[in-house]
């Protein structure tokens, strides 16, 4: 049988602009903010609110943008994207006032969802919905770099230029790379569709009938947005955790072998991960998360524990990227991808917004090691959401 492959120019092109995407509008951030708190004349927790804050409304967009993906073509999404992209980060860089930044924020967080992960994996998807998986997994492993190339880069910049001035060539990179690139994906994606306009369009059909789709549904946004709930309390205080827990002056170096252990989750993967089911890789994502932060809780200042962590969190956090783009396709079929990724994303990013003043509110009256073990706790939950998931999918494929 005949199937279409995506080129790898594609691939190449959407990890290129996954890697500017999320290193200008998302890891920057972090670096930028004690810069944004001075100039403001605010205090840094206010300038992480509103960060939060636009976290949430930007999760709040995600079905709308879904929507309009599946209507004008995930690509002309991602090309419209990169332009209000570049357009929100020059007016994050002018604001005057408080109220104009968190407008800026709050845009750039809208934008981010246009030319982000949930964009691209619909881009894959228009384009081959076969081999859509495949390409994910590719693509998650060149964006996964994102943060090692920008958190440097974004450091370095912040001993010669102000965070104004940082964001607008920023604007720069997602104007003048990005939206060219993206604009080039729908162009080539518009004249295959032509060449290929006698042929019947290739589907995929999801693994789940029709009347266990909106129970399948409530499943894996319920258990990615544990997940992401899990991933998202940790990562916004894993190095202050870690050093407050008692491993001193190892924490930073501890919390740097997230990135590469996302990485190597991600090739390993792609080189081993054939066998596996979309179900069985959101398992083991899941429970990898939440055996590193078990570890957390029950070894202490141990430091082989804390070692042991890092590397589970980073391995399920790679994998969880995949299963975000794969989960989706294989129950529920390419037809309204984009609309289903986006009620996906709505609630998982909702949560995980949340998720950093939760956390730290339950250290605070809890203890480290106790929040880190109610974490693992609503971890599981999202396991046993997943298993649920992958019991129907066997289910419905058993013949009657």
């Amino acid at each position: 049988m005949n199937t279409i492959k995506v080129p790898a120019g594609i691939v190449s092109a959407l990890g290129v602009t996954q890697i500017i995407g999320y290193g200008t509008l998302y890891y920057s951030f972090s670096i930028l903010a004690p810069g944004m708190a001075r100039d403001l004349g605010i205090s840094l927790e206010q300038v992480f609110a509103v960060f939060s804050v636009s976290l949430f409304i930007g999760g709040l967009s995600a079905p709308i943008i879904g929507r309009h993906m599946d209507r004008i073509g995930a690509a002309t999404m991602m090309t419209l994207g990169s332009a209000l992209a570049a357009l929100t980060l020059a007016l994050c860089a002018w604001s005057p006032s408080v109220a104009v930044f968190a407008l800026a924020i709050v845009l750039l967080e809208v934008s981010s969802g246009m030319v982000q992960y949930q964009a691209a994996f619909a881009t894959l998807v228009e384009s081959s919905p076969r081999t859509a998986s495949r390409s994910i997994t590719y693509l998650t492993l060149i964006g996964g770099f994102a943060s090692t190339i920008f958190w440097p880069i974004a450091a370095t910049l912040t001993g010669y230029l102000s965070w104004r001035e940082i964001y607008l060539v920023f604007a720069v990179l997602n104007l003048l790379v990005c939206m060219p690139l993206h604009y080039w994906i729908m162009r080539v994606g518009r004249a295959g569709s032509k060449l290929d306009a006698t042929r019947t369009r290739e589907v995929v059909v999801g693994a789940l009938a029709p009347q266990d789709r909106r129970r399948g549904m409530l499943l894996v946004s319920f258990a990615f947005s544990l997940s992401g709930f899990t991933l998202a309390a940790i990562l916004a205080h894993m190095v202050p955790m870690l050093g407050a827990i008692g491993v001193g002056g190892a924490a930073v170096v501890i919390g740097s072998l997230f990135g590469p252990a996302q990485v190597m989750s991600r090739l390993v993967n792609m080189v081993f991960g054939k066998s596996l089911s979309p179900p069985a890789l959101a398992i083991v994502s899941a429970g990898l998360m939440v055996l590193g932060v078990l570890i957390l809780g029950l070894s202490g200042d141990w430091l082989p524990g804390a070692l042991a962590f890092a590397i589970c969190l980073g391995l399920g956090s790679g994998i969880n990227s995949i299963a975000q783009g794969s989960l989706p396709l294989y129950l529920f079929g390419s037809a309204g991808y984009g609309a289903i990724t986006g009620r996906m994303a709505a609630a998982r990013l909702a949560v995980g917004a949340a998720a950093p003043f939760v956390f730290a509110m339950a250290m605070e009256n809890l203890g480290i090691a106790t929040a880190l073990l109610v974490n693992a706790l609503l971890g599981t939950l999202g396991i046993a959401a997943f298993v649920a998931v992958a019991v129907s999918t066997r289910r419905a494929a058993r013949p009657e």
